[in-house]
């Protein structure tokens, strides 16, 4: 017999109201309870790996490197790349891009072309926790199984030197972004300076081994230059707590006096005790110091995931990654490697270096899966440019490998090279950006 429409609906109702009654599990817990015998409740929707599965942790300047790598010199490993971006987008050369230089195309590329040109796995998650004994690397979007792990997370902030105040902290991050953690720091810190209307713009540099030693100069210059192309009365004030420029000291020294007299007033040795940011000043020593904008960089430390996870070390040692500096495996621990920027070796926190640094790793990697002779340590590779005006574009650069120092356990530059002379050199140097920063792209992204 038919059920006419009215009925219908009236059926509907009373078993809706009699499932919530009941408390259907397929209402009231859509999500199935983790059973200690279900190994599988959480597994990551990933094929099932037909070799040795390698996960990568950070889809940055190494782990991009190191995914691409292993599964070249290892062809039988089943590589997965877990990042938390849905795009990759370029810290080196964002400074041209705050002053309306380049396009953000540029700085911006695809982590699936990445995965599908050299044959691994994307995956779209956040890496939250470690299960050693199991060799589980536990994501936002489920748990995945590794023969080999390698965290090549990067680098968070430490704000604690300039405050332990939780809400003053926040204020920080959202106000007055540092802009060297890729994302919307950057759109707000370009926004400060293409719509600053005058007056101070303060930039700070810590101490220690930050991000990219020579790019808070060089946003200082570019900063300047586009304030000057403006014909603003601005000033850029460059408060760093080292006691000069930390590199390629002769190029941007020469630039600030020579380019920028007007535009930019370097203080080196100078800490910052206290910000108020109700009323834009800034306490040092010796100055208070009125703002209209700022980006204020912290320290950096070994991105949180380390620490989470128990293979950070102290905070003396700003809890970067505890491990063999020489192998990069984690003290302790058999076939997992932490690289890039949350390495604890004195190396350059740049984009290059991760990157040359990240083939290496992907051999030692290959050499155990391949079970092959052991690879001695190599060093990674920095050359950085910097521009230091940009009409007309003009840079500088510097090229610099490590030696290991046996005695101390320490690495140090060597075999350096530099060009410093931009007014001599300086448009070829700016032209090579964008060669160098094509190759690289080529390099991650391409086969």
């Amino acid at each position: 017999m038919a059920i006419s429409r009215r009925k219908a609906l009236q059926l509907s109702g009373v078993t809706a109201a009699a499932v919530a009654i009941s408390g259907c599990s397929k209402i009231q817990n859509p999500l199935p309870e983790k059973s200690a015998n279900s190994k599988n409740t959480f597994k990551a929707p990933i094929a099932e790996a037909k070799g040795p599965r390698v996960v990568v942790v950070g889809g940055g300047w190494s782990g991009l490197s190191i995914a691409k790598y292993t599964k070249i010199f290892a062809p039988n490993a089943d590589v997965v790349l877990v990042e938390q971006r849905h795009e990759f987008v370029s810290c080196p050369l964002s400074n041209l891009w705050l002053v309306d230089k380049i396009e953000l195309e540029f700085l911006t590329h695809d982590y699936l072309q990445a995965a599908r040109e050299n044959n691994y796995t994307y995956f779209h998650a956040t890496a939250i926790g470690l299960d050693r004994e199991n060799r589980v690397l536990e994501t936002s979007d489920g748990d995945i199984s590794f023969d080999y792990l390698v965290f090549a997370p990067g680098i968070d902030y430490d704000y604690s030197r300039w405050t332990d105040d939780i809400a003053f902290e926040t204020r920080l991050r959202q106000e007055y972004p540092a802009g060297f953690i890729p994302g919307s720091e950057h759109i707000t810190l370009r926004n400060k300076v293409l719509n600053f209307k005058g007056g101070n713009f303060i930039l700070t540099v810590p101490s220690g081994n930050y991000r990219c030693l020579p790019a808070p100069y060089e946003r200082a210059c570019v900063i300047a230059d586009y304030f000057k192309q403006k014909n603003l009365k601005a000033k850029v004030i460059l408060l760093d707590e080292n006691n000069t420029v930390t590199i390629k000291k002769e190029g941007f020294q020469s630039a600030f006096d020579e380019l920028y007299g007007d535009y930019i007033e370097y203080m080196p040795n100078t800490v910052i005790n206290n910000i108020d940011l109700d009323n834009k000043i800034v306490e040092t020593d010796f100055d208070e110091i009125e703002f209209e904008e700022a980006a204020f960089y912290p320290h950096v430390r070994g991105a949180k995931i380390l620490e989470r996870v128990g293979i950070a070390k102290d905070a003396k040692n700003m809890l970067e990654g505890d491990i063999n500096t020489l192998t990069y495996e984690v003290n302790g621990e058999k076939d997992i490697f932490i690289a890039g920027d949350s390495r604890p070796m004195g190396f350059s926190k740049s984009g290059n270096t991760a990157n040359s640094e990240g083939h290496h790793v992907a051999t030692l990697i290959a050499q155990k899966i391949n079970k092959t002779k052991e690879i001695k340590w190599e060093s990674p590779t920095t050359t950085c440019f910097s521009a230091v005006s940009i009409a007309p574009e003009r840079a500088i650069y510097i090229y610099t490998q490590y030696a290991h120092n046996k005695t101390d356990e320490t690495f140090n530059f060597a075999s350096t090279t530099s060009s410093e002379d931009w007014l001599k050199d300086g448009e070829v140097n700016a032209n090579s950006i964008y060669d160098w920063a094509n190759a690289l792209y080529a390099d991650m992204f391409s086969k």
